[in-house]
């Protein structure tokens, strides 16, 4: 699914994997590949959101975990 897709519903969070993306080939960026479920159906969704990717990273002892993905101003968050 699409990023834009879960906004503002409640997910599951059910793992990640970080890996290098390739669409950014000039700067070695990263890419989030959240994993998660909706209704008891499972999902992936990557995206080069850094503060995604600072969130999970931070609360990955706490998975699996409750959270709903918004957008405040220009960039995505975990509330």
């Amino acid at each position: 699914m699409k990023l834009d897709d879960i906004l503002n519903k409640e997910i599951m969070v059910t793992g990640y994997k970080v890996r290098e993306s390739k669409y950014s080939k000039k700067n070695s960026q990263t890419c989030l590949a959240l994993q998660y479920e909706i209704d008891g159906k499972r999902y992936i969704t990557f995206t080069g959101s850094t503060v995604l990717l600072d969130q999970i990273v931070r609360y990955r002892d706490q998975i699996p975990f409750l959270a709903t993905v918004v957008k405040v101003d220009r960039y995505y968050t975990f509330s």
